[in-house]
């Protein structure tokens, strides 16, 4: 019997890269085929080689059809989930003409103040890309290299993101997507196209056929003032497809080799790795709308699917893969402050008790939601009565009430209410490391009062990702498909009541510190 289908979801991180095996029919996971990345760089400085990035890819795609035992003739799509915001810059022949600086290199703070400042404050950069410049930002990497390798930025032929970069080798295509392309900061995540400049979506070809119709633009587009802002050409940056799942193009002559795959297989655009989680959970215009996850990771993430077009200088207003839009919040200090205060009180991450009238803030590396980037970590209420199992706690308490507190103000930046029962009884899709310890998930539910969805999958990006390549080989909505093969569901823990006296208390102690204590 001939194998059943197959696509290749790709999660290619900051850290490694995951390939994702799965039936196209049932969604079933069948293996997922792994291999590492190098980070390098110190003072601030983040960065990786993007041909080791498809080195990778493929010992990841060859380890999971090992595992799987499929052959390669069975895999009809793959599509990339890329570590979001990284700059890669190219020479004519798409050859890197130095390493990737990744999201968390740091170096460009000072450029993402200038830019800030050179529109005249938050409110004109949220109104035209629905964020502010921060030193993640794709735009504030730009001006770095400018300012500090203006050779290079000189000689860049092509500026593409992390998963462009993939996607191009695969199909041959300079393609990108709204979601991931609105983390550039030279992006109009839903803005009108009198004020942008063509997506040029008339190269992605969703049938796959160089001759086949050529999809409508999409509303948002590259912003020609931002781009000239930053001495950026429009020509060096990928077509904007109309989705991540849309079909950009086979897989070439090339590509197939490296990868031992079948030449011609759709290759989708893909997206960046937030936005295949979304897909991965079933968030989007034909799933889930306005229903919250909270990711528990060395960060703290938040994040929605939402028709409303958000604006705060605290959320990052990205879009969707799919056409609707995925605000983001995002907190610095989660499961790896944790982890560090359990091993400085010798305690396993699990041995923690409520905090017994403790506050302690855990912004041991600074804390960007709320924004207080020079923040260390702050300890009050302690006594004579104060054990180490509370003290942990307290740690517990400080940074989920971070997290919940950056998803409140998501949701104000959605339109909706924290405080009305229908959006409060919503159940929080709890997502990340964090999402498997009892400490963890037990103290959301605490200080959250809300029903908690632990999705039993934990590869949702790379999943994600393979609905997107699913939609580019059949046809089909990657987010409806996703629903269908029920790779978002899983357990269901029933709300408690909130504990308010905790919430208050860590709360006033915030207000009281953040303009002296933490500033």
């Amino acid at each position: 019997m001939p194998d059943r289908p197959v696509v290749i979801g790709v999660d290619s991180s900051t850290q490694s890269t995951k390939a994702a095996v799965v039936d196209v029919e049932t969604g079933a996971l069948l293996a997922v085929g792994r291999a590492p990345h190098t980070v390098t760089g110190g003072g601030g400085a983040r960065e990786s080689d993007p041909e080791a990035w498809w080195t990778a890819l493929g010992r990841a795609v060859a380890a999971g059809l090992e595992e799987a035992a499929v052959t390669p003739s069975a895999v009809v799509g793959i599509a990339v989930a890329g570590q979001q915001h990284g700059l890669v810059t190219l020479d004519g022949a798409g050859r890197p003409l130095r390493p990737a600086l990744l999201w968390n290199d740091t170096r460009s703070a000072p450029q993402a103040a200038a830019l800030t400042a050179a529109l005249g404050g938050p409110e004109p950069w949220l109104a035209r890309t629905g964020s502010v410049p921060v030193a993640a930002v794709t735009a504030t990497k730009w001006q770095w290299l400018r300012r500090h390798e203006p050779a290079t930025a000189a000689r860049t032929a092509a500026v593409r993101l992390p998963h462009d970069f993939l996607t191009e080798r695969l199909s041959g295509e300079p393609v990108t997507d709204p979601g991931d392309a609105s983390g550039t900061g030279w992006y109009g995540a839903g803005t009108d196209t009198e004020t942008g400049a063509s997506t040029g979506a008339s190269r992605a070809k969703p049938d796959g056929d160089t001759g086949g119709p050529a999809p409508t633009a999409t509303p948002a587009a590259y912003d020609t003032g931002i781009l000239d802002l930053l001495g950026l050409d429009p020509a060096l940056l990928p077509t904007v497809a109309p989705t991540g799942g849309t079909r950009v193009g086979g897989l070439t002559r090339a590509a197939a080799e490296a990868l031992g795959l079948p030449e011609g297989i759709a290759v989708a655009a893909g997206t960046g790795d937030n936005m295949a989680a979304a897909v991965g959970l079933g968030l989007g215009g034909t799933g889930l709308l306005d229903h919250p996850v909270v990711s528990l990771g060395t960060s703290g993430t938040v994040f929605a699917a939402t028709r409303a077009r958000p604006a705060s200088p605290g959320i990052s207003g990205f879009a969707a893969t799919d056409g609707t839009y995925l605000p983001l919040g995002c907190t610095l200090n989660c499961t790896l402050a944790i982890d560090r205060i359990a091993g400085l009180l010798g305690l396993d991450r699990e041995d923690a008790a409520p905090g017994e009238g403790l506050v302690l803030l855990p912004y041991l590396d600074g804390e960007r939601t709320p924004d207080l980037p020079r923040a260390t970590g702050l300890l009050t209420g302690l006594t004579h009565a104060t054990t180490p199992r509370a003290l942990l706690g307290a740690a517990y308490e400080g940074a989920v009430f971070t997290v919940l507190r950056a998803l409140d103000e998501l949701l104000t930046a959605c339109g909706l209410d924290p405080a009305d029962p229908s959006v409060r009884d919503r159940p929080l899709r709890l997502i990340g490391g964090g999402s498997r310890g009892g400490a963890w998930t037990e103290t959301v539910r605490r200080l959250s009062g809300r029903a908690l969805v632990i999705p039993a999958a934990t590869e949702l990006v790379a999943l994600g990702a393979a609905a997107l390549a699913a939609a580019a080989a059949t046809g089909t909505d990657p987010v409806a498909l996703a629903a269908t093969w029920g790779t978002g569901a899983g357990k269901t823990l029933e709300p408690v009541a909130r504990d308010e006296e905790t919430w208050g208390r860590i709360e006033k102690v915030l207000e009281q510190s953040a303009p002296t204590l933490l500033a």
